[in-house]
């Protein structure tokens, strides 16, 4: 089967999920795999697999944004890669013995709990605005970060151990069904941490561009395994998404600084949930 523009539509429908996945540091993949999945009904690993090639393309162009933006902690990120690079492979290793109904319900679990995550953050978020003590205690901060405007962003990493073993299990859920590395981290960084938005969202990208690099490696490896068809079906979809996520990981950065980031975690918490129980009900049909 040769390259087709069968799946044109999607290339609008990527600039806008990259757009909302860079201005929120929320892995794009966790809507691209639905999409593959239920819309397109691809084989899961072809779909998780496709959605992680997108990914890279969305996620390395945001790079650029955040790393001439200078809101990236290098520091912070390479000591989480080198735990969500090694767990990524486990996760594909993984996969590969899950029947595709297995995979799905492991999908539809795992994203209706980043649902929950990312609403419990913003939850918190509600309650710390309005404690005065935990403001105070804040401003104790260890790390500072300028910004290419001369922006200063003070902030302390805690609970270390607790986010490399979210770095750890977010690591193999993106290997194993494309999403949880991004959404664990940043629910880490600005739940727990109280890390501005904008760093904890640029630290994120950065450890999520070289860990799904890795994931996405392993995965196209097995399609060629699989069969020219595969690789074929799995080109052909990243053939559209693959700019339009490019085009919106620049826009994202730009919307992040007009768009309420706390609506915009109510809505795709909302949204994620819904998401995971409708794959969950396919399983039923």
């Amino acid at each position: 089967m040769g390259l087709s523009f069968e799946y044109w539509y999607l290339f609008p429908i990527s600039i806008g999920i990259a757009t909302i996945a860079m201005s929120t540091g929320i892995g794009g993949a966790v809507f691209f795999s639905p999409i593959f999945l239920l819309w397109l009904k691809l084989e899961p690993s072809v779909a998780i697999g496709t959605a992680l090639i997108t990914e890279l393309f969305g996620f390395g162009s945001g790079l650029v944004a955040y790393f001439k933006a200078k809101l990236i902690d290098f520091k912070l990120g390479k000591k989480m890669l080198m735990i969500s690079i090694p767990a990524s492979i486990l996760g594909v290793l993984v996969a590969g013995y899950f029947p595709p109904s297995i995979l799905k319900a492991i999908f539809g679990v795992g994203i209706m709990f980043v649902g929950i995550q990312i609403f419990t953050s913003w939850r918190q978020e509600q309650k710390e605005k309005m404690n005065k003590e935990i403001k105070e205690e804040t401003s104790k901060h260890t790390s500072t970060i300028i910004d290419a405007n001369g922006k200063e962003y003070h902030y302390t990493i805690c609970q270390e151990s607790m986010g490399r073993a979210f770095a750890g299990f977010g690591g193999v859920f993106l290997g194993m069904i494309s999403v949880g590395l991004a959404e664990l981290m940043e629910y880490h960084l600005v739940a727990k941490c109280k890390v501005p938005s904008p760093v904890a969202v640029g630290t994120s990208i950065f450890v999520v561009v070289f860990t799904v690099l890795v994931a996405s490696a392993s995965h196209i490896y097995g399609f060629t395994q699989e069969g020219p068809e595969v690789f074929s079906q799995a080109m052909n979809v990243a053939i559209f998404t693959a700019p339009g996520v490019m085009i919106g990981g620049q826009l994202g950065p730009k919307v992040q600084a007009m768009v309420d980031p706390d609506k915009m975690k109510v809505v795709i918490s909302a949204i994620f949930i819904g998401v995971g129980l409708l794959m969950l009900y396919t399983l039923t049909i």
